[in-house]
């Protein structure tokens, strides 16, 4: 992030309230933390399915941006739990808040591995949705997708299964809400996602 007045380039942000401060010169300029909602979940219980229908419920009310479209190159290196693509989304998504809306971000990912990232504090808050599904209709959902997608592999459906339960059987902080989806139409699905966004953006 880089400050408008000594030009010079900051790896950690930092804040103080609605304020952005650069750690060299000590620059202060407005900066709006608004919250993030992440729709997350294993594969195959409907998040891109859901993401495509859900800015049209949303209207103006916030920013619906499908996680898996920086799925790419660098980004997908696993080190430091995927750091260098965690990052990425938590900047561009702290970027969009700044247009007055929040950000709703669509793709797996567990709490820690945005919480504990130092763009967590460009954010007043960061919900939480898992979509989470029976593991025999989950298993039948992937093995059911085109072969392009490589869900042919046993123990990739093992491992899916298992980061299934693992949503359902975790406590993290901050929680996770969950939404089963094993018999749920696409429809009512997204019409749940976008009720607890807006049920988070009524005034208190």
């Amino acid at each position: 992030m880089i400050c408008a007045a000594c030009g010079e380039w900051a790896d950690v942000p930092r804040v103080d309230g609605d304020v952005l401060v650069c750690g060299l010169c000590g620059h202060r300029e407005p900066f709006s933390r608004l919250p993030m909602f992440a729709l997350t979940g294993p594969s195959g219980t409907g998040k891109s399915t859901v993401c495509r229908g859900l800015g049209a419920l949303l209207g103006d009310h916030a920013v619906v941006l499908e996680q898996d479209v920086l799925w790419i190159g660098a980004l997908r290196d696993p080190e430091d739990d995927y750091g260098s693509f965690r990052q990425t989304w938590l900047r561009m998504a702290a970027m969009v808040n700044q247009n007055g809306r929040p950000t709703v971000l669509c793709g797996t990912v567990a709490p820690p591995q945005f919480e504990r990232r130092p763009e967590r504090a460009l954010f007043s808050d960061i919900h939480y949705l898992a979509l989470v599904a029976d593991d025999d209709v989950l298993a039948r959902r992937l093995r059911g997708r085109p072969a392009w997608r490589g869900w042919d592999d046993e123990q990739r459906i093992a491992d899916m299964l298992a980061f299934n339960t693992w949503m359902k059987t975790t406590e993290t902080d901050p929680p996770m809400r969950l939404l089963d989806t094993t018999d749920a139409t696409v429809e009512d699905t997204t019409k749940a996602v976008a009720d607890w966004v807006l049920g988070h953006l009524k005034p208190r």
